[in-house]
């Protein structure tokens, strides 16, 4: 008897994606799966030719619909494309994701066999430059990024969050689809309630899904400031949510300045900032195996960057984000007529 494979709605928020639109779309509508795909591409105010190439990819297949996103914001992409689709598991991708052949098969192979709301596996960080690619390696070092298995892999297995992820329509319902106050950290948020609501959340390491690092030091510092900066949102908007993984950057930073600030003054508080950089320095050496000479250098400043941004980032996270965070979902929760998820 033939299988019949359920149809799937791929949502795509893309902005400034001219590059790598084309490729990413090709690669869902390639997918070796044997159901009906819809790829719903929502389209931010770009400032190249993002929104010429999604027109013409509509153009060309009837599968490829495109909705805008006046307000560039990725939660708010999101939503729209939710919108606009018309099947009952919905997969989301990026603009530069590049998915393997077998990525919507093996999810809803997970979704079935598990019962889960949400699928998903490794953001697999991948370099082409020296630094790039030590960038690669924190990424999917302990180290780096602590012991989250979308991003070091591990066991199949219910988690707290999953990269990007394939849903059930029915759980974007329940929780009214993502809070678009959250301009980082959407994703684990919105898993986090679907979780609070009695879902299962999968971690499939079979989803693995290439990823580029940020090409330099300033835009590594910025994308882990934010994401500091909205993880402390998320705490302060769901208490109990954060754990000693989380505190580490910001205990580092307060260590290392409080040890810079009291050197002058009692030269043994610089055991603080030294015991960092040794221990970065001694972490960059058993992690750096197999990489050139000049990724190898740039690892301990990966390492460093990181951890002194993220941390950055989540100290001086502003309260009043929070507050506008629990308003919304205070709104979200009231009434089935703010559920940005319906169609």
């Amino acid at each position: 008897m033939t299988r019949v494979w359920p149809p799937i709605s791929v949502i795509m928020p893309i902005l400034n994606e001219e590059r790598h639109l084309r490729d990413a779309v090709h690669q869902v509508l390639s997918q070796q799966y044997d159901g009906p795909i819809e790829v719903v591409l929502a389209v931010g105010p770009s400032q190249d030719r993002t929104q010429e190439v999604a027109d013409a990819l509509a153009a060309e297949d009837p599968r490829v619909r495109v909705v805008p996103n006046p307000t560039g914001r990725t939660p708010n992409a999101l939503n729209a494309a939710i919108a606009a689709t018309r099947y009952d598991i919905i997969a989301r991708v990026d603009g530069h994701a590049m998915l393997p052949p077998d990525y919507l098969r093996v999810a809803v192979e997970t979704l079935e066999a598990t019962g889960a709301d949400n699928v998903g596996g490794i953001m697999a960080a991948e370099g082409i430059t020296p630094f790039e690619k030590a960038v690669a390696r924190a990424m999917t070092s302990k180290i780096g990024v602590g012991g989250a298995r979308f991003h070091t892999g591990g066991e199949p297995g219910p988690a707290d969050t999953v990269y990007l992820g394939v849903f059930r329509r029915s759980a974007l319902e329940r929780v009214g689809g993502y809070d678009e106050h959250f301009l980082r950290a959407q994703d684990w948020e919105m898993n986090y309630r679907i979780r609070k609501t009695g879902g299962l959340v999968y971690f499939q390491p079979r989803m693995r899904v290439s990823y580029r690092p940020r090409p330099n030091v300033k835009a590594l510092a910025k994308q882990y400031f934010h994401y500091g900066r909205w993880r402390h949102v998320v705490a302060r908007t769901h208490p109990g949510t954060i754990n000693m993984r989380y505190l580490a950057p910001p205990a580092a930073v307060v260590g290392v300045l409080a040890g810079l600030v009291a050197a002058p003054f009692f030269w043994p508080a610089l055991v603080l900032p030294l015991g960092y950089l040794a221990a970065i320095l001694a972490g960059s050496v058993a992690t750096g195996s197999g990489l050139s000479a000049k990724s190898r250098a740039w690892l301990p400043i990966a390492y460093i960057t990181m951890h002194m941004s993220w941390g950055l980032g989540f100290l001086t996270s502003p309260p009043s984000l929070a507050k506008n965070a629990a308003a919304r979902l205070a709104r979200t929760q009231q009434g089935a007529g703010a559920n940005p998820a319906r169609h």
